[in-house]
């Protein structure tokens, strides 16, 4: 059986704890810090004056040939640390440098619309 698609959520929506632990998401990021070491990325977003970070944890998607700065989208799950923080580990870790990430953010936002009217019908 394949693992859910993953729904798209805003860094930070994941980075505030908005996102269900365990389920499937994607979201994106530059990639500011890579730890080779611990098999662990940090990828960065800003959202107006506040700056967000999310942890991923690379070990399934190694060996990864990380390109500090560059966009990235993430596809995998939600883990909750017993520190109090959370890690997404990451089974998709995509370069995305280049895209426009206005229309990326307004794509999310569409689909979400989207699938409310869907829900709201049926």
């Amino acid at each position: 059986m394949l693992p859910k698609p993953g729904i798209y959520y805003f860094p930070w929506e994941v980075s505030t704890g908005q996102v269900p632990d365990g389920g499937a998401l994607r979201t994106f990021g530059r990639l500011c810090l890579y730890d080779i070491t611990q098999s662990r990325v940090t990828l960065m977003a800003q959202h107006g004056s506040d700056q967000h970070q999310i942890i991923i944890s690379t070990q399934w998607v190694e060996p990864f040939e990380a390109q500090v700065g560059s966009l990235y989208i993430v596809l995998g799950e939600l883990e909750r640390q017993k520190g109090g923080g959370s890690v997404v580990k990451a089974r998709v870790l995509t370069c995305v440098e280049g895209v426009n990430l206005p229309l990326l953010e307004q794509a999310i936002k569409e689909q979400r619309m989207y699938e409310r009217e869907r829900a709201s019908n049926q």
